[in-house]
């Protein structure tokens, strides 16, 4: 199994390159020397259920109308981002540098340290708990946990967990149908 492309990350600038970027005012800067260490895997889909539409972008970029569907009433006001979204088809889009904090994991904890966004990149993958996520969606978040790993030393592909890991009982996400072993085989494969 072999990349077909390696993705390349412009460190000084924190972004992966030749993908949509969307900034997204929903993030501020890491607390001083402090890197990114945790890789956090997140699933969302606006509404719930629903892909491919506009709202996931309007969500992070504060756009979102709240009465374009009954359900954003439920999140009116909520300041959020990540880092990255791949959506069903494989298309990865950034939202926030890697050197700053996205606003993904909210209250959270990784091994006794709290406030996994200031250590963290968020990934959210297009999909919901019960639903299996593409094989596109594997392939391209395989190629850019390889690509983050070999750019900041402080990452490592055994430093990766999803939001339930991190915020559980409040979060469950990605949920029981993404396939942790799938890429898992996938990372040992490519790296």
């Amino acid at each position: 199994m072999s990349l077909i492309h390696a993705y390349s990350i412009d460190v000084e600038r924190g972004l992966l390159e030749n993908i949509r970027q969307v900034q997204s005012p929903n993030c501020d800067a890491r607390p001083e020397g402090v890197a990114a260490e945790l890789l956090i895997i997140h699933g969302i889909s606006l509404p719930p259920g629903e892909y491919g539409g506009i709202w996931i972008e309007q969500l992070f970029t504060n756009q979102l109308d709240w009465n374009a569907h009954p359900y954003f009433k439920q999140i009116e006001g909520m300041r959020v981002s990540s880092h990255l979204l791949i959506r069903r088809d494989g298309q990865v889009v950034q939202f926030v540098p890697f050197h700053a904090r996205a606003w993904h994991a909210g209250a959270s904890s990784f091994q006794g340290r709290e406030r996994c966004n200031d250590f963290s990149i968020g990934i959210e993958l297009e999909g919901t708990d019960d639903t299996a996520y593409e094989a596109e969606q594997y392939r391209e978040l395989a190629r850019v946990i390889v690509a983050l790993c070999r750019a900041y030393p402080a990452l490592s592909m055994q430093r990766l967990v999803g939001h339930s890991d991190v915020a559980p009982g409040r979060k469950t996400d990605p949920g029981e149908c993404f396939d942790w072993p799938r890429l898992r085989a996938m990372l040992r494969a490519w790296s």
